[in-house]
């Protein structure tokens, strides 16, 4: 049965302590060698963060009634890759030859505190522990799930098609189909893991999809927004890297106005899939996702 929300704020809160003490466990400790690249590892991916990927896991799997009591060797080493994947990309999109930024979260980068060697290394690092995590999950569909998300039809051709887009205009089609991949294929893929670890039917896969689809083009979307309207404090980032940059972006396209109603659309249609059951951990995060700050 789907998990009823009683209080979503709360569900974030545990969930995201869950997520980094998982972290803290799969990650080696700094004085493991070699050293100063467990500590360039653990700088980066214990800096906290929203840790939406594996959250979003971690309700779906329990929405689709995933075994609690195999959840330590299933779901749980599962949302520990979702979010060191997700670290990984960010440590590489951060380097000069991507988008140059020296703040994350807060944080001067990975590239800005240890160099831009220690940070590729690290990145590659990262991928490697992801993979052995999702395969310890026990299933070869997540582990597919996994490569087709951050693959060259998923996050890398999402990159590669940024990259290109870069300083010329671009049409609504053309940047919905660079976020769909940059940053929705591991929002969709995160979604469809935690359902397929929890054995979930052809249907309710497919529902999910779609909600994972939604949420996740309206998760870059709102990105795009804030870089114009957000504050660098909240961010924990600089504002204004999108256009400093020259990037592809929703506003860009069509407008921020539209922009807004686009991301509201999309949250909409996300809680549609749901419109047969009662208030549940997915629609507060959908909701969460479209009033989010940072």
């Amino acid at each position: 049965m789907p998990v009823k929300v009683v209080d979503g704020r709360t569900y974030l809160e545990n969930a995201r302590r869950l997520v980094d003490e998982l972290l803290d466990k799969y990650i080696p400790p700094e004085d493991t060698e070699p050293r100063s690249l467990h500590v360039a590892m653990r700088y980066s991916v214990m800096a906290g963060g929203k840790r939406i990927r594996p959250i979003l896991a971690l309700a779906a799997y329990e929405h689709c009634g995933g075994d609690t009591q195999k959840a330590a060797t299933t779901i749980h080493p599962a949302v520990a890759a979702l979010e060191i994947v997700h670290t990984y990309s960010l440590i590489h999109d951060d380097l000069p030859c991507m988008d140059d930024d020296e703040l994350r979260r807060g944080m001067l980068t990975c590239h800005k505190k240890f160099g831009e060697a220690m940070a590729v290394l690290a990145g590659d690092a990262l991928h490697v522990i992801a993979f052995k995590l999702m395969a310890q999950a026990g299933s070869t569909d997540a582990v597919i799930e996994l490569a087709e998300a951050v693959g060259t039809t998923g996050m890398l051709g999402g990159q590669v098609a940024d990259i290109q887009a870069e300083g010329r205009e671009v049409s609504q089609q053309e940047v919905t189909n660079i976020h769909s991949r940059k940053t929705g294929a591991l929002i969709r893929g995160s979604v469809r893991i935690g359902a397929l670890l929890a054995g979930a039917d052809e249907l309710t896969l497919a529902r999910l999809t779609t909600y994972g689809e939604k949420i996740g083009l309206a998760f870059q979307i709102i990105d795009d927004i804030l870089d114009i309207e957000g504050d660098q404090k909240t961010l924990g980032k600089k504002v204004g890297s999108d256009n400093k940059n020259k990037k592809a972006t929703y506003p860009g396209a069509v407008g921020l106005k539209q922009a807004h109603h686009e991301a509201a659309t999309l949250v909409d249609e996300a809680l549609g899939v749901f419109e047969d059951y009662e208030d549940n951990v997915l629609k507060y995060i959908a909701r969460y996702i479209g009033q989010r700050e940072n």
